[in-house]
């Protein structure tokens, strides 16, 4: 629980201090608001609320829920203590204003990435690679080692969930007797999803905030290439020789591609180039540009349907099962398929991080962090507490403290932030899915046994990135 330790230091550190209240706009007024009751009483909110977060899966509670109350109730807060201190009401207007613009860019660039990745799902795309590793005869060493080489470069394009799943079931379906293999190359698959996304704008929902925010340009990501393969390969390498060469029976599964997938693969990279050039070129929102790659895949899935449904009628030439007949393509259902209870829950972490931001909480974490320990120190913080609590509202709070810093610091944040979460299993989404994936074989103290190796690599990956790219410092 990163936030509330640092808030704890920062009050025991000196909460009576007074801090401006730090939104992006500036403008708010500079009553000191961290040391009034309701704002406690909105500090307890968002605390209780990220226990029930925590918990989740012992209490069944959908993350969403708890964090959108409590984001509600700390605005209604924070409109009270407004009028009680006489700070103008369109303060906290326009502040919330703010705070829901960037959850809107946010939530429409992920649903579009989200629906192109239910598509290639539909189409068997996902399906036809792990058909095709399955059915070659590798060796359990070999497995090892393509299933975390192809987490640590799908990762970059598809998220680390998604990445993690499709690299689990490989794993399972080859070795899921063998407890021994399925526990490293679990723990070899999270370390690569997570490793691969922070070196790309699109890899992790915490690098797309960093780019969206504008702290480091589309290009600058590339620089986290090196460490980010530096902290997943050092790992990778050490438990490889605890994996058998042990070579598993062969599978004769075989699923083909269905019809247009290949050129759907091709529309999503269009659609990154659109959202590229939109933020390089035009100075519009990523988003925007998103939201018009969507529109390919709209446009695609039209001629899908109707030549699904000629090739009916024409003795079937593309081989469509009765199955896709009665449930043609639609994009429409790809777009209901998004994971909606994390994008609300998206919603709900960055107006509480928002609201606690005007309190002025985030201005005295900021001052203790960032001017208390320095920029070095603080980020490699972060990525070690992301690993506790998820990396998502951590980086918007540090986005919200917008702390001074040369872009060096920022992609060493951006970093840390992204492989950090490899620590422990819960840390990142992939852990979480691969707990669920592999029940009682890969678990919580399986993955800690291996803690520590992980975090030379962490370590690696930093020092690395300050050897390499000690310019942008």
């Amino acid at each position: 629980m990163k936030i509330f330790l640092s808030f704890c230091i920062a009050l025991l550190g000196g909460a009576s201090q007074v801090f401006a209240a730090s939104g992006h706009g500036g403008g708010e007024a500079t009553v000191n608001l961290t040391t009034t009751a309701l704002g406690y009483a909105s500090l307890a909110l968002f605390v209780l609320a990220y226990v029930l977060v925590i918990f989740e899966e012992q209490t069944h509670l959908r993350k969403s829920k708890p964090v959108m109350m409590a984001a509600g109730l700390i605005w209604v807060l924070l409109a009270i203590t407004f009028r009680m201190t006489g700070i103008p009401p369109e303060e906290a207007h326009n502040a919330i204003l703010r705070n829901i613009t960037e959850y809107a860019e946010l939530l429409l660039f992920l649903l579009a990435a989200m629906t192109y990745i239910n598509s290639m799902e539909e189409r068997n795309i996902f399906q036809a690679l792990r058909s095709s590793l399955v059915s070659r005869g590798f060796s359990l060493r070999i497995i090892f080692w393509i299933t975390g080489f192809l987490a640590f470069v799908i990762s970059p394009v598809a998220d680390n969930l998604t990445t993690s799943l499709l690299m689990g079931a490989v794993v399972m379906a080859v070795a899921k007797d063998n407890k021994k293999f399925v526990a490293l190359a679990c723990i070899n698959i999270v370390v690569g999803a997570n490793a691969g996304g922070a070196f790309s704008p699109f890899g992790d929902i915490t690098t797309l905030m960093v780019w969206q925010k504008g702290q480091a340009t589309f290009g600058q990501f590339f620089y986290l290439f090196a460490p980010a393969l530096v902290n997943w390969l050092i790992p990778a390498a050490i438990m490889s020789f605890f994996v058998s060469k042990e070579v598993p029976v062969g599978l004769a599964e075989k699923i083909a591609m269905k019809f247009g997938a290949k050129r759907i693969i091709f529309l999503f990279l269009m659609t990154i180039v659109t959202a590229v050039s939109f933020h390089n070129f035009l100075e519009l929102p990523p988003a925007a540009g998103m939201m018009l790659g969507l529109s390919y895949l709209g446009m695609f899935s039209y001629y899908i349907k109707i030549k699904e449904k000629r090739a009916l009628d024409y003795d079937n030439p593309l081989g469509i099962s009765s199955a896709d007949h009665d449930t043609p393509f639609d994009i429409f259902k790809k777009v209901a398929r998004a994971e909606w209870d994390t994008l609300l829950f998206f919603y709900g972490v960055i107006l509480c991080v928002g609201g606690l931001s005007q309190f002025g909480y985030l201005a005295l974490v900021s001052h203790q962090m960032y001017d208390g320990l320095g920029a070095t120190n603080a980020n490699v913080l972060v990525g070690i507490l992301s690993a506790i609590v998820d990396n998502i509202p951590v980086m918007f709070a540090v986005l919200t403290m917008d702390p001074v810093m040369p872009v060096g610091q920022w992609l060493l944040v951006t970093l840390t932030a992204g492989v950090g979460g490899s620590l422990l299993s819960i840390g990142s989404a992939a852990g979480v899915a691969l707990m669920g994936t592999a029940r009682g074989t890969y678990t919580f103290g399986a993955h800690l046994k291996w803690t520590p190796i992980i975090a030379l690599g962490y370590a690696a990956s930093i020092y690395c990135h300050f050897l390499i790219n000690s310019r942008l410092f």
